[in-house]
């Protein structure tokens, strides 16, 4: 069985573990989550990075921040995950979802404007696949309209815009370490704060609303309450782990886009033929080979691709249910304008295996050639 996913190891993450067993420091904010915030800072460039337990905390964390309050607006594309939505629902937003590019399944940025209302505080663009969003049209708008924009990079660490990092554009960006991204610690993110006004508040929010922070760095006598917060701060476990992963990160990266090139190149006759289509990486991006798909013709053409590699014990899925489409998607926001590519386009999407220690995407690009002959014979 080839299976869907299988989670990075690098070979050190062990030996943190026990380390932070020795120094019996578990709990937040111990050497390595200081050293994982250093090593996202110096790599992304962005002007603070604060670890998290979770990519959906990163993004509660943001909604927090930028002060989300009942009656607010937040726009972003209907194909993403719950969290994306989740994070400002929870402070009492309405979601305004719009349509997608075809292209890259990021948002359509041409939709955006006209979606805005005087209730609209944040655009919260994805950058799906870890291909980006036109950012540039994006941050225009947001600044002629005074918005903020919350960077949806769960699946973007080391993908760039321009040569830019991508969740260092917007006010803030957010990374997940899933077990299912190419960096993992199992569970874990972390917030980037690229406007420095909200570093001091970020710090209190993140340690349950207490100047904690600014009394562990001798800045206070004692520390109290100061603001709304949670603990949006991970185990040392956690980020142990994921800094054996960052101290690989090359090598990840160059395993996981040789296997997409891999796949690219092999399954190329199918899209000559018209049988499919594969991921467009416009030009001025540059992708982290986190994952590859496949679209077939429609959504029972895929169906029958998924059963057929099941049968020959390869794993593959589909993605996201568009969210406007759901029952909380349908009670907490609200579609603006014409859904003319969101449900067509994830209705045909199929993802692949992909992970570091795959050796090979041979059989699997093999199996997907063979069930297009197969079918094709049939007609």
């Amino acid at each position: 069985m080839i299976p869907f996913n299988s989670p990075n190891v690098t070979g050190k993450e062990l030996e943190y573990i026990q380390d932070v067993i020795k120094c019996r420091k578990l709990a937040g904010d111990g050497k390595y989550t200081k050293l994982c915030n250093k090593w996202i800072e110096e790599t992304t460039t962005t002007k603070k990075a604060l670890l998290t337990p979770s990519c959906t905390h990163a993004l509660e964390m943001a909604a927090l921040l930028i002060d989300i309050k009942p009656g607010d607006e937040v726009i972003m594309p209907s194909y993403t995950f719950t969290s994306t939505a989740n994070a400002f629902v929870l402070r009492g937003a309405t979601i305004v979802f719009v349509d997608i590019r075809p292209d890259t399944m990021n948002i359509d940025e041409t939709k955006i404007e006209e979606a805005i209302t005087d209730r609209t505080k944040a655009i919260a663009p994805v950058h799906y696949a870890g291909v980006a969003c036109e950012m540039d049209t994006i941050m225009d708008i947001a600044k002629r309209y005074e918005l903020y924009v919350v960077e949806d990079a769960a699946q973007a660490l080391m993908g760039t815009y321009k040569g830019r990092m991508l969740g260092t554009i917007g006010h803030f960006g957010t990374l997940s370490f899933h077990e299912t991204k190419n960096f993992i610690s199992g569970e874990g993110g972390a917030l980037l704060i690229n406007d420095e006004r909200f570093i001091e508040r970020a710090e209190i929010i993140r340690e349950k609303g207490t100047n904690r922070t600014q009394f562990i760095n001798g800045k206070v006598d004692k520390y109290n309450w100061q603001d709304v917060g949670s603990s949006y701060l991970p185990s040392e476990l956690i980020a142990a782990y994921l800094y054996a992963q960052f101290e690989h990160l090359k090598e990840t990266l160059n395993d996981r886009i040789s296997l997409w090139n891999d796949y690219y190149e092999n399954l190329q006759q199918l899209v000559e033929k018209g049988l499919i289509e594969l991921p467009i990486v416009p030009e001025e991006c540059v992708h982290n080979g986190h994952l590859f798909y496949i679209k077939a013709k429609n959504v029972e053409e895929r169906t029958a691709l998924m059963k057929y590699l099941k049968e020959q014990e390869i794993q593959l899925t589909a993605h996201y249910v568009p969210l406007h489409s759901s029952p909380a998607g349908m009670k907490f926001g609200r579609f603006h304008g014409e859904d003319q590519y969101t449900t067509i386009e994830s209705d045909r999407l199929v993802r692949l295996p992909l992970f570091s220690d795959l050796t090979s995407v041979e059989p699997i690009y093999q199996a997907v050639n063979q069930f297009y002959l197969t079918m094709k014979l049939k007609v």
